[in-house]
């Protein structure tokens, strides 16, 4: 399904043996858009400390009582390598981290979770981890904030159309599958949703955006609105509209391919 991750700030955390507190906000990459972490606000609990929990403990969103359920135990949350609040999710933290919990780099291979090509969505299977290969080239993830880039700007082909007001998140894949950019400055009350696919480049700097599209194209593009359902049909016509081709096709072959 997909959520709003403003929607998703204050869902309750469920842990195997009790609450550990709310979702605060999320980080993710900014070359797959995937979510990374979840950072939990856990009240006095763990306080002074950054709580991350990764995509892999996150087993279910319950969107009619509000809460995430998580496969840990809050012992294991609370000896889980510390980070404080203040400081940047380094290189060395992420290797400690994933290695407190057995789970596998998502930077140790090219795709969107490590080495595994035929599975768009997370592999649970510590038998599937085992097999994957050693020699795939890694990158180096760059962890931005939902909160802190939200408000970018939006740079088109051809001027400025906006910015970003919220995100639209797969929580199958967990993958940031949409921008909702505000264009009121633009085009009174119409919000646009762009795909990360279509950025171009960001100024992390400038707190800018900018996107292979014109102001045209995203002005006739299909309005989005707080009542809409983001079928497939719907999706298919976005993509259509700017001609470019749904995530849904490569990770429908992938699915096959892994069978």
């Amino acid at each position: 399904m997909f959520y709003k991750a403003k929607t998703l700030k204050g869902y309750k955390l469920h842990s195997l043996d009790g609450d550990i507190g709310k979702v605060e906000e999320f980080y993710f990459d900014d070359q797959h858009w995937t979510i990374r972490y979840l950072v939990a606000d856990t009240g006095n609990w763990l306080t002074g400390r950054l709580v991350l929990i990764s995509p892999y403990a996150l087993v279910a969103v319950n969107k009619e009582e509000q809460f995430i359920t998580v496969n840990l135990t809050k012992k294991q949350i609370e000896d889980s390598p510390s980070l404080d609040s203040d400081k940047p999710v380094s290189r060395q933290f992420e290797e400690k981290y994933y290695g407190y919990y057995g789970w596998p780099l998502y930077w140790d291979g090219p795709f969107m979770w490590g080495s595994y090509p035929s599975y768009p969505y997370i592999v649970r299977d510590p038998e599937i981890w085992k097999r994957s290969s050693q020699d795939e080239k890694k990158w180096d993830p760059n962890l931005r904030s939902t909160h802190a880039v939200m408000g970018h700007h939006i740079q088109a082909t051809d001027g400025d159309i906006g910015h970003v007001e919220d995100f639209v998140i797969d929580d199958e894949a967990w993958a940031i599958r949409y921008l909702i950019i505000n264009t009121q400055n633009w085009w009174p009350g119409k919000k646009v949703l762009i795909s990360p696919q279509w950025i171009e480049s960001i100024d992390w700097f400038d707190s800018t955006v900018f996107i292979n599209l014109s102001c045209e194209a995203i002005r006739q593009s299909p309005e989005y609105t707080e009542e809409s359902q983001l079928t497939r049909d719907y999706e298919a016509g976005l993509h259509r509209h700017y001609d470019r081709q749904g995530y849904w096709v490569d990770e429908s072959a992938a699915k096959k391919h892994s069978r």
